[in-house]
């Protein structure tokens, strides 16, 4: 495909951010112009000087317009960002007085129609000494402004749009939307529109997202895209979509390294799929994932422990006490531990730690602990469950093993979990707290397994300096999933060698 010139226009450009090319697909089309608008901060300037960055980096002549930020402002955010930019022509408009000053002779239009018009054709007269290949205007409320009604506002963008045409330039233009509410001047006459927001939750940091309202010829990916301001420039986060992504892989068994343990899962759990560790608080939900963890190290594999609830310290010492070395597992990059702050990163910043654990760290097993602390991440929390299977999706194509911990609502008696994600697991191991002779003890239960048979039975278990150490079934015990058993047994041991660790 060619423009008016001849020069072809087949090949996308980048937009300077691989996370908004990914999500238009590769990039945008050259030579169109494209509206960034959203209200102040919500980090159009960054964005847009990551696109013109890109050009310079390219051997291309680009041109920064400011209406709004002087030059000594922009050199400061390029500065924060440790960029350099010296290929890039910044152009700072000459103050509105100054040009009223030389416009004296006006006397029969408004001054805000000579001020338009001075405004516009310094901006013409700038574009054609550069010659640009792309472009920034920042900002168009500066236009709308001096353009003082809707019809002689669309008039000034509709030439500016046909200037830039003619001379084969992309253009990207900021809006930072202090119009009307319901103002889509400028959308129908971009070629692409996207919007940036920034929301504030009741605690924590600010989030910051993305969505590409329109992208003409381009299937873009939509809906919202989290994304964050760092040091180097704007991270965009694209949403996860599992159908996306698709790898060959065997779905045999990956052992837990508790023999027990593996006949009550009917052989151990498959490649590809996940289970739901779910029980009271201290009960031990994170001691059974730290078993799969060091068997996985063991076997050479990597894994990924995400800690939502617990420090490095925390997780460490416990290992400790069930006679696990997790500090050595670290040091030598089997497992690849990191704590996760709920108040700081959004649910898309998160997906995409765990897609870069899987596809540039091979990790074999992922551990997320726990979903309460994930719960806290969410905005809003209607939507967890549909983040998580996406997530959960993604991780059973790419053959990956997924333990989730959630804890549920009370100790002993009846409990409750905050919400019931137990439909999108593969298996679920139920772990509870019961009394017998004067004592708190732990049971345990597969009461799920999608992908195969496995135990019925509820056996007790104990954690100590040997680990996970799991007895026979309790089969003179009824009630124990309740809490409140009823004993009919004898008054032998439940647990050959029984010991009382106190884990």
């Amino acid at each position: 495909m060619q423009d008016g010139s001849g020069r072809s226009t087949g090949t996308r450009i980048s937009t300077g951010n691989p996370g908004l090319d990914d999500i238009l697909g590769g990039g945008l089309d050259p030579y169109r112009l494209y509206l960034y608008e959203g209200r102040p901060g919500a980090g159009k300037t960054t964005l847009a000087l990551e696109f013109l960055l890109e050009g310079a980096s390219r051997g291309e002549r680009v041109l920064y317009i400011t209406l709004s930020e002087s030059q000594r402002e922009l050199e400061l955010v390029a500065e924060r960002h440790g960029w350099d930019l010296s290929g890039v022509d910044v152009v700072e408009m000459v103050p509105s007085e100054a040009m009223l000053e030389q416009e004296q002779e006006i006397t029969l239009l408004h001054p805000a129609e000579a001020e338009l018009g001075q405004t516009t054709r310094l901006v013409l007269e700038r574009v054609e000494q550069v010659n640009p290949v792309r472009v920034v205007i920042d900002s168009l409320s500066e236009l709308r402004l001096l353009a003082q009604n809707s019809l002689r506002y669309r008039r000034q963008v509709l030439a500016l749009k046909q200037f830039f045409a003619n001379r084969n330039c992309t253009v990207v233009l900021l809006d930072d939307m202090t119009s009307n509410e319901g103002d889509l001047q400028l959308h129908s006459i971009s070629h692409g529109v996207v919007l940036l927001e920034q929301l504030v939750i009741d605690y924590g940091a600010e989030r910051r997202r993305l969505r590409v309202m329109k992208m003409r010829g381009i299937a873009f990916r939509g809906g919202y895209h989290d994304m964050k301001i760092v040091r180097g420039g704007t991270e965009v986060y694209p949403r996860l979509v599992a159908s996306e992504h698709h790898t060959e892989f065997t779905g045999d068994y990956t052992p837990s390294g508790n023999a027990a343990l593996d006949q009550m899962l009917g052989g151990g759990l498959e490649r590809g799929t996940n289970a739901l560790l779910i029980g009271a608080a201290g009960v031990g939900k994170s001691s059974l994932s730290l078993t799969y963890i060091m068997a996985a190290a063991a076997r050479g594999e990597r894994v990924a422990l995400f800690a939502f609830d617990e420090g490095r310290g925390t997780v460490v010492a416990r290992s400790r006490a069930l006679g696990m070395d997790l500090e050595a597992a670290m040091a030598s990059g089997r497992v690849l531990f990191q704590q996760i702050d709920p108040a700081e990163m959004s649910p898309g910043e998160f997906a995409s730690i765990v897609r870069r654990r899987v596809e540039e760290d091979g990790v074999r097993l992922v551990v997320i602990d726990s979903l309460n602390g994930y719960l806290n991440a969410m905005p809003d929390g209607r939507f967890l469950i549909l983040q998580m299977h996406e997530l959960l999706t993604y991780l059973a194509q790419q053959g990956v093993v997924t333990l989730l911990v959630l804890a549920q609502h009370g100790l002993v008696g009846p409990t409750e979990a905050p919400l019931d994600i137990s439909y999108l697991s593969d298996a679920v191991v139920m772990l509870r707290y019961f009394e017998h002779a004067g004592m708190v003890r732990r049971a345990m239960s597969v009461v799920k397994k999608r992908s195969g048979y496995h135990e019925q039975t509820i056996r007790e278990f104990q954690l100590g300096p040997r680990g996970l150490v799991v007895g026979p079934p309790l089969t003179e015990f009824s009630g124990v999933l309740a809490g409140v058993p009823i004993y009919t047994g004898s008054d032998e041991p439940l647990l050959p060698g029984e010991y009382h660790a106190g884990a």
